[in-house]
């Protein structure tokens, strides 16, 4: 393990002298991941990092508000909101800025908008997200629960792996070792002393895979599976009809490329194209052509199964998240679990979207002070309205009286 930290700390003394960001840039097929312009590879590879602002302290472009502000707030329906709430009262209770409001809201009794309303401007001052820059607007995108159709088995109709966290790969929480570095990670596996970068997708997706015997399911579309490590969650239906339901495990360290935006810049669709629909679509049509411009991504993301009964898929909080009502952020900019008040417009539309959220979840294009990613819940229709969100919004964030800022 010394020999882990030693390493780390020299990749982290030549990020410091170069003092460079790399920021995700929004993804063309309207999905929580991101996208970098350049795929050319360094001479020498080291274990991927997760990049985030490192001289911006957390919740720091946060300015202070006025209730006044959330217009559409009196005409949203905030009882649809409260269940998400609660559940992030489970995670945000213990701790000492959000007990006394979290508190407040267990001893409430199935509360109408009114009485909502009233809690919230009772317990929670009101802070505007903001940019780098200090602008107030950003990108708002949408996610969703996809299903596939699988099997626990191997078989001609099933032959694409879903495979579960590998035994080597190896996580390392940077804060662990330098805890100005929060929320950063190094992920990758040991070769002999030295901790290498973990395998690429081009490295996976080989038969036979070096991740052989680590399935947990088969599905029937390699597409289709490309798209749920997309997502982060989804239902798998077998075929007995059960329904099993699985969730974003770990990740191979490897940025994530948009293969929508590549098909672009080939030539191979149009901007207006290449929607996840589209992309599922030029892959029907181009079979021969879709493993290498899957390889193109390197990212690839492992799952597990996840406990039947549960509400929603499991978000970054830790929680089951609600559609139509959780919302992924930054977590350096807006803390999970918060209230947010979401002003945007409907998926490829004009028409006001404004609601009280949850801020339940992560992602991996989700970067910056004012960006959002709405869940809208499972299935093909929830599928084609996030397939098509690609607006700007503002965000509001609602923190406990007393909350202590930078």
């Amino acid at each position: 393990m010394k020999k882990i930290i030693l390493f780390i700390g020299i990749i982290l003394m030549a990020t410091a002298c170069s003092k460079s960001v790399v920021k995700p840039e929004p993804v063309v097929c309207n999905c929580p991941s991101a996208a970098k312009k350049s795929t050319e590879k360094s001479p020498v590879k080291k274990p991927a990092t997760e990049k985030l602002p490192a001289d911006i302290p957390p919740y720091s472009l946060l300015k202070p508000a006025s209730w006044q502000d959330l217009e559409g707030l009196l005409e949203d329906d905030v009882v649809e909101a409260w269940p998400a709430w609660l559940q992030s009262c489970t995670r945000l209770g213990e701790k000492e800025a959000w007990k006394t409001a979290c508190d407040a809201a267990s001893a409430m009794n199935q509360p109408n908008s009114a009485r909502i309303i009233d809690y919230l401007s009772n317990h929670f001052d009101v802070f505007q997200a903001q940019n780098q820059d200090g602008s107030t607007t950003g990108m708002v995108t949408g996610y969703y629960q996809p299903l596939l159709k699988g099997s626990r088995k191997q078989s001609k109709q099933y032959p694409h792996p879903l495979y579960g966290v590998p035994a080597d790969l190896i996580t390392v929480e940077l804060a662990d070792v330098y805890p100005q570095l929060k929320y950063k990670r190094v992920r990758g596996r040991l070769a002999g002393k030295k901790l290498i970068p973990y395998r690429t997708r081009a490295e996976i997706d080989v038969n036979p895979s070096p991740l052989a015997g680590n399935e947990i399911f088969w599905i029937d579309d390699h597409i289709d599976v490309f798209f749920l490590q997309v997502q982060g969650s989804g239902v798998v239906q077998l075929e007995n009809g059960e329904q099993v339901q699985v969730g974003y495990a770990n990740q191979n360290g490897s940025p994530y490329h948009s293969i929508g935006r590549l098909l672009v810049e080939q030539g191979e669709l149009t901007l207006e194209k290449a929607s996840m629909r589209g992309i599922k679509n030029w892959a029907q049509n181009n079979p021969d052509k879709l493993q290498p411009l899957l390889n193109s991504n390197p990212s690839y993301v492992f799952f597990r199964e996840l406990p039947t009964g549960l509400s929603g898929p499991i978000g970054a909080l830790g929680v089951p998240i609600k559609a139509e009502r959780s919302v992924a952020v930054d977590r350096k900019f807006i803390p999970l679990g918060a209230p947010i008040f979401l002003s945007t417009t409907e998926p490829n539309s004009t028409n006001p979207l404004r609601r009280l959220m949850l801020a339940q979840d992560t992602g991996g294009a989700i970067k910056g002070g004012v960006r959002a990613d709405f869940f809208w819940g499972a299935g093909d229709k929830a599928g084609a309205r996030a397939g098509s969100m690609k607006q700007q919004g503002e965000v509001w964030v609602l923190l406990p009286k007393g909350f202590v800022l930078p």
